[in-house]
């Protein structure tokens, strides 16, 4: 990262520009890759985030309390542990609790369980005063009504805790162990949505609009009025995905449907696709650190 910004290692730390999640190996232990990575990190000045991977049923008990009790002593240590590495090293609270099926042992996610734990691990963040991660997961193995109303209710526990990074916030299919490109557009058609869900409301006396309602008649409509005109380009939000035609237009359409509609999207955004420029002077340095690295390694070199 420092090649690609043309700065030195020790500019990074006053400028950070790479993150990482940090997993506890539930129950209580990091291991040694992990604890690893996180010195690392806090030594460089980047920041971290410790996430206790706390599954209710396995890797915790099995009740939400206890859960939230344990989330909260791993995170604790593993802050604990950037602090006396690096002090005044960014790190995050994180929190990755939901439960498994108790039928099969396979984890779920997009729970009621798994939403409050994301409310009730956003309260602990604050009272730590600390920034927190938390994550926007389904365990649907399909882009179905199933992946879509499970990631809605994770992603109403994060911003109702009031997470400041959401992990996994689009494309995360059963359980994190496959990804969707339509799965990912339409998971960006709910994060857009959730943002202007949260933008405040205008109360100037601009968009009030009473002069609008003193010149619209009782019965009227403001289809036509100036107040409408001037703002109706860009007065609501302008999905993505969503088809608001009536039934018959819809067919007439193609019945297509919002996976079909996200398929558009995602491979037009392919197409259009421009990559990043990057000095070559950059490019040629990380390229030169990739191989001698590679070539390190395989030499069994630290």
């Amino acid at each position: 990262m420092a090649l690609s910004r043309g700065i030195s290692l020790d500019e990074m730390i006053e400028s950070p520009g790479v993150t990482t999640i940090i997993n506890v190996n539930s129950p209580r232990r990091f291991d040694e890759e992990m604890a690893n990575g996180l010195m690392t990190m806090a030594e460089h000045g980047q920041p971290v985030s410790v996430t206790p991977f706390t599954l209710m049923g396995a890797m915790t008990p099995v009740t939400l309390g206890a859960a939230l009790v344990q989330q909260n002593a791993e995170a604790l240590f593993g802050i604990a542990l950037t602090q006396l590495t690096q002090p005044g090293a960014p790190v995050l609270y994180g929190a990755f609790t939901s439960n498994v099926d108790m039928r099969s042992g396979s984890p779920a996610f997009g729970t009621p369980e798994q939403t409050k734990a994301n409310v009730a691990s956003g309260q602990l963040a604050r009272h730590y005063r600390l920034p927190y991660r938390a994550s926007n997961s389904s365990a649907s193995n399909v882009v179905d009504a199933q992946a879509a109303y499970e990631t809605q209710m994770a992603l109403w526990g994060c911003v109702l805790g009031g997470a400041n990074l959401i992990y996994h916030a689009a494309g995360w299919m059963e359980g994190g162990l496959q990804a969707s490109y339509e799965k990912l557009v339409l998971d960006v058609e709910m994060l857009q949505q959730m943002m202007e869900f949260l933008a405040p409301i205008d109360l100037s006396p601009n968009e009030l609009a009473f002069d609008a309602m003193e010149r619209v008649p009782t019965g009227g409509h403001f289809f036509g009025d100036e107040h409408t005109l001037a703002r109706y380009k860009d007065a609501f939000y302008s999905p993505l995905i969503s088809d608001w035609q009536n039934h018959e237009a819809w067919v007439g359409a193609g019945s297509r449907t919002a996976t079909e509609r996200a398929t558009d999207v995602w491979q037009r955004a392919l197409t259009e696709y421009e990559q990043p420029s990057l000095p070559d002077d950059r490019r040629e340095a990380i390229e030169d650190y990739v191989a001698r690295r590679k070539e390190q390694i395989g030499d069994g070199e630290p």
